[in-house]
């Protein structure tokens, strides 16, 4: 019997069930139980139409005139997206951001757990940030090794970026998340997302400036 290949979720959709699961998740814990489509659409940003598009890729999910059950529904994308399971994660560049994303706590609750913190500056060797002691970069293939983390996180500066990307995909890492102010390479199997915070301000600040720019006809 040939068996049905999985349904594939487009990337763009999956970015959005994330953002779902956190919007369902803190209505749980507000105390809710169910939730219209008009309403989550507006808490996740986007229009009702495209949430019901998205969740199409589940199944069925709510019901005509009631709406979604906050908890079935959080839990349902929660299982396509793995939070249920921790995923071990290894971070590199202890400075100001990656500091602050070692510490904090809301990753845990999302299935993800930082398993190995990591820098090549001898002053911060040894530190403890949410738990975790600092580890030289020397150790970071033999972690990743032990503890089989699958996703990697670069909060270094742009020139070193490349070198622990390699080394990260060499130890075995297939998922990569660049703060760096670079684009990296890496081989066939190996996924990165970048996140240039640079970018997201400099394109606030062209949004704010059209804003407040004389409409064109209009004198300036």
């Amino acid at each position: 019997m040939i068996q049905p290949r999985p349904r594939t979720i487009p990337e763009a959709t999956v970015a959005r069930l994330a953002v779902y699961l956190r919007v369902l998740s803190t209505l749980a814990d507000g105390g809710r139980s169910t939730v219209s489509s008009g309403e989550l659409a507006t808490a996740a940003g986007v229009n009702p139409a495209g949430l019901r598009k998205d969740l199409s890729h589940l199944g069925p999910c709510g019901v005509r005139g009631v709406g979604y059950e906050v908890d079935t529904l959080r839990d349902r994308i929660g299982r396509v997206l793995g939070v249920e399971r921790s995923r071990p994660c290894v971070l590199v560049g202890i400075g100001n951001l990656g500091s602050a994303l070692a510490d904090y706590a809301g990753f845990g609750s999302r299935g993800f757990e930082f398993v190995g913190l990591f820098d090549a500056s001898p002053a911060r060797i040894g530190q403890r940030i949410g738990g975790q002691a600092v580890r030289p970069i020397d150790e970071l293939e033999a972690v990743v090794t032990a503890t089989q983390a699958s996703i990697g996180v670069i909060t270094t500066p742009g020139a070193v970026a490349q070198a622990v990307c390699d080394r990260l995909a060499a130890a075995g890492v297939r998922s990569i998340l660049n703060f760096a102010p670079v684009t990296l390479a890496t081989p066939d199997g190996v996924d990165v997302r970048k996140v240039d915070l640079s970018v997201e301000l400099q394109v606030l600040a062209f949004l704010g400036q059209q804003r407040l720019a004389p409409a064109i006809g209009e004198p300036a």
